[in-house]
């Protein structure tokens, strides 16, 4: 029988601060999470507890870039809520090189996920300061947004001012630090793009796991797309790529690593999901704008500043594993994204990922040893459709949806205008099935709707909107025009639609108007 006295104590980690309750005890971490001896000068390590907050970041960049004139700049994507202004570090030295190669990194989306914005800082410096890395600086642009949840982190909490989750945003573009950060990822053009965030090593699913409960056993899990809308080969890259050599450069500093996996609970049974398929979140979503996108957890949230210079250097050491595979695969990867960016023939609407048992390492917590467990696994990097539809030549959208063509130009997706009113055959949409949630998720009632397609010729206004798919971001044009694709405008509910209606939305699939 499962003490329950163990169970209560660390169930608190999901009601306490890290500040109150630390779960991981002293004999875990000395034996598989000993802290890094290295120095780091981030503000957090000018004092004795914390971490590093707004004030006392600022400063620090505007150190860094105002001693690194020829080579940084420190501008402002826009303000939080709270009215602070989200700083943006741009890294571009003068050289010889006129294509170089577009890094992005972001960190902070989620608030208490201190290491995330400490190891991005940490980095900033060690580019700007190091001369070992100034070969990247030769071969790199890089865009940086060192703290994207800026009145979350202040107070070490996961959502933003309102209480959303940023990185549950991506498509619906509800909340302004969303709009904001997509904007300056989309003016960027990011061909790699990092994610950093932190991951909760005792979740409540564990606790049901061996006589005292499990934790994860890993320094970092590794957040990659298995989007069918992203093509194969840039898929590829990215898994057997960047994530390979990310793999084994973390083994050379004996930090441990996994894909990215989490738990849920379905039909009373623990399930675990590993990668991703959803475009709300900046793994698959930055990926739908084609560029090599991994989103970065490392172990940390509720630890406070446990094994924190070792989190820090995690952070670090996966960020320069990047930038060096970015700079010795240049070739191959301009190669394959403008491949990826001519491929293609059908939309995938909706996806299935694999079911297996498969073996996972956690740490037993009444033994304080390794072991090992089969569990249920469901991978999203072996997805198959459900869905499937022909890809259009254009979508089509009605003038009086400024709002969702304003949100598609957020993400990158270009859209021109009719001039004069046109008669047009198009596939239409009609909603056959519909539910409304009555609850809301991330501040909407989703819609789950089936439609069925009618061909059929329509007379549409100037000022309509032409949305063509032979672009760069169309996989984000499938993600949030297909209806029934889970992260759309209309499952979101960003559009209301009703049984029985027309949709606004259109799809043309003849040769360029």
């Amino acid at each position: 029988m499962k003490n329950i006295i163990t169970i209560l104590v660390l169930s608190c980690t999901w009601l306490c601060s890290a500040q109150l309750f630390n779960p991981q005890k002293k004999e875990m971490t000395e034996k598989f999470f000993p802290e890094f001896e290295v120095e780091i000068n981030t503000p957090a390590f000018d004092k004795k507890k914390g971490f590093t907050k707004y004030d006392e970041m600022m400063p620090f960049l505007q150190k860094l870039v105002d001693s690194h004139k020829d080579i940084a700049e420190m501008t402002f994507i826009g303000k939080s809520q709270k009215g602070r202004d989200i700083p943006y570090i741009h890294i571009n030295k003068k050289s010889g090189v006129n294509d170089k190669v577009k890094v992005w990194i972001q960190a902070g989306i989620h608030g208490n996920e201190p290491a995330s914005s400490e190891g991005v800082l940490y980095l900033i410096e060690q580019l700007l300061n190091n001369s070992e890395y100034s070969s990247y600086l030769d071969q790199l642009e890089i865009g940086i947004i060192p703290m994207a949840n800026i009145d979350g982190y202040n107070k070490q909490d996961r959502y933003a001012a309102n209480g959303l989750d940023l990185n549950r945003d991506q498509t619906k573009l509800m909340v302004q630090e969303s709009v904001y950060l997509k904007k300056a990822f989309t003016d960027f053009g990011a061909e790699v793009a990092l994610d950093f965030h932190e991951f909760q090593p005792f979740r409540k699913d564990y606790l049901e796991m061996g006589e005292f409960g499990y934790s994860n056993p890993y320094d970092v899990m590794l957040l990659y797309t298995g989007n069918l809308n992203v093509p194969k080969e840039l898929r590829d890259l990215t898994q057997f790529g960047f994530i390979k050599n990310t793999k084994d450069l973390l083994a050379t500093h004996n930090l441990t690593s996994h894909d990215y996996y989490t738990t849920a609970d379905v039909h009373g049974f623990t399930v675990f999901n590993q990668g991703s398929v959803n475009a709300r979140a900046s793994a698959t979503s930055y990926a739908l704008s084609n560029c090599v996108s991994t989103l970065v957890e490392v172990r940390g949230i509720d630890l406070g500043r446990t094994s924190f210079k070792r989190r820090i250097m995690t952070t670090f050491y996966i960020a320069v594993s990047y930038m060096n595979t970015a700079m010795e695969n240049k070739t191959e990867l301009r190669r394959i994204l403008k491949q990826s960016e001519e491929s293609g023939n059908d939309v995938v609407v909706s996806s299935k990922r694999e079911a297996s048992r498969s073996e996972l390492e956690f740490i037993d917590i009444a033994s304080n040893t390794k072991v090992k467990e089969e569990v249920n696994l469901r991978d999203a990097l072996k997805s198959h459709p459900v869905l499937k539809r022909d890809m259009p030549t254009a979508y089509i959208v009605l003038p009086e949806h400024t709002a969702l063509i304003e949100k598609l130009k957020v993400l990158g997706v270009e859209a021109q205008e009719l001039k004069e009113a046109q008669d047009i055959e198009v596939e239409s949409y009609k909603v056959v099935n519909y539910k409304r949630d009555a609850r809301k998720y991330e501040g909407m009632n989703r819609q789950d709707v089936t439609t069925e397609k009618v061909t059929e010729t329509k007379n549409f206004p100037a000022g309509t909107y032409i949305i063509y798919t032979s672009q760069k971001n169309r996989g984000l044009a499938f993600e949030t025009l297909e209806p029934e694709a889970d992260n759309s405008f209309i499952s979101f509910g960003v559009l209301r639609t009703n049984l029985g209606e027309e949709l606004p939305i259109y799809r043309y699939m003849k040769s360029k108007l």
